[in-house]
């Protein structure tokens, strides 16, 4: 959509069928003025209930107790004048509307699947398509999502893991009032790797209800006879929120995917980019994923458009892009694992403090973001000091933790 309306002539080649539901429906608070810059205010979006209101994030404990995270209101004033509210948004209906405006905006969809990619060694010249059609074009942006990595798989580029692979099983549910905000369902103990349960009003009356756990752990599972939904329902039962949905809801099958938090290394070329997903995975936890593909896709477009005359990337441009890339993921997704997912820190201060200890320096880093806009050596080179300084700060408690006696029943 970006590249059409500069003028240049663009072809999105998209598979005919999603490859699963989209989800990633609880935004971080950087995402509305990402949207807002394509055409989509926070308002109408609210309007045409597309979206609800997030205006916090809520850890509740199978104990009761419960935390509620809201960003600082000092956020909103100078110099940052940070939005506040951010969204929950329905992802069927928000990408059908994406897909509207891109098609108005003068793109092409051709509806296909890439299957091979011809390139003159580190430049692409065409992509074949399962259809038999060859596409040549001085410039490609992959953005084919965590499981296809086209263009990390044909360059064979290395990636970065945090964290085990992970299983997500979610649903729909009919709701009868209005939510304002994230609720996360957690059921810690004490010496494992943590699993939990999202619930996200989609629209005034349904809410997104999923469950993350480790694929060990969901194999151990099936393999003692308990189907997808038998997992699923078991883990909402330990919640009192979620029996009467259960039992009142007419449910479609649930759906299932498997991921692993990673980043690529080197995501762009001399004419080629790689945006989203199949750039970098972002633990769903930290709510980032989709704020992610709008800065990759918006700073992707901006360095064509920049160098479209050239005919290729700068050496330089193609660094500070990667680089942003690989330490945004690299923060986001190393913090979540030291301080919430892995049981050092969270037994020794507690689940909710674990929660703060990491959410303000994730929004604050969003904020950091969002205002430097980091596109040249300096900026990134800064940002990546800064994101360094973070994930040294959470490796160092996390050792610190490690290494104390583990303190059972740390008050949360």
């Amino acid at each position: 959509m970006q590249l059409a309306r500069a003028g240049l002539n663009v072809i999105c080649i998209e598979p005919a069928e999603a490859i699963r539901q989209p989800v990633g429906e609880s935004l971080d608070w950087s995402a509305p003025e990402l949207l807002s810059a394509l055409g989509l205010p926070i308002d109408d979006l609210i309007s045409a209930q597309m979206a609800t209101w997030k205006r916090h994030v809520t850890v509740q404990l199978r104990d009761g107790t419960s935390a509620h995270y809201v960003p600082s209101a000092w956020l909103a004033g100078a110099p940052f004048h940070i939005e506040l509210r951010t969204l929950h948004v329905d992802r069927l209906r928000l990408d059908r509307e994406l897909l509207r405006m891109t098609i108005g905006s003068g793109v092409t969809l051709v509806k296909d699947k890439v299957v091979g990619v011809e390139k003159n060694g580190r430049n692409i010249s065409s992509v074949r398509t399962a259809g038999g059609v060859r596409f040549s074009s001085p410039w490609f942006i992959d953005a084919s999502g965590f499981a296809t990595c086209l263009l990390a798989r044909e360059f064979n580029l290395p990636a970065i893991h945090s964290g085990p692979a992970k299983v997500a099983m979610w649903n729909y549910f009919p709701v009868s009032e209005p939510i304002e905000g994230t609720t996360l369902y957690i059921d810690s103990a004490p010496r494992e790797y943590l699993d939990w349960i999202w619930e996200i009003p989609i629209s005034p009356n349904m809410v997104s209800v999923g469950y993350i756990a480790t694929g060990a752990a969901i194999k151990a599972k099936r393999d003692r006879g308990s189907s997808v939904e038998d997992i699923f329902r078991q883990q909402l039962m330990k919640f009192p929120r979620f029996e009467p949905l259960l039992r009142e809801a007419v449910l479609n099958p649930t759906s299932v995917t498997s991921f692993r938090s990673r980043v690529q290394i080197g995501v762009a070329g001399p004419n080629w980019l790689i945006a989203g997903e199949a750039a970098a995975m972002v633990d769903p936890i930290t709510a980032n994923g989709v704020t992610a593909a709008l800065r990759h896709a918006a700073e992707a477009s901006s360095l064509i458009l920049k160098y479209r005359k050239q005919g290729k990337l700068p050496l330089r441009a193609r660094a500070c892009y990667g680089s942003r890339i690989l330490q945004m993921a690299k923060f986001f997704n190393g913090g979540i694992e030291k301080i919430v997912y892995e049981p050092p820190v969270r037994n020794r201060i507690g689940v909710r403090r674990s929660g703060t200890v990491y959410t303000s320096p994730a929004w604050s880093m969003n904020v950091v973001y969002a205002r430097m806009k980091p596109r040249g050596i300096v900026s990134t080179f800064l940002l990546g000091l800064i994101l360094g300084a973070f994930r040294a700060s959470a490796w160092i408690l996390y050792q610190f933790c490690k290494r104390l006696t583990p303190a059972p029943g740390a008050p949360d």
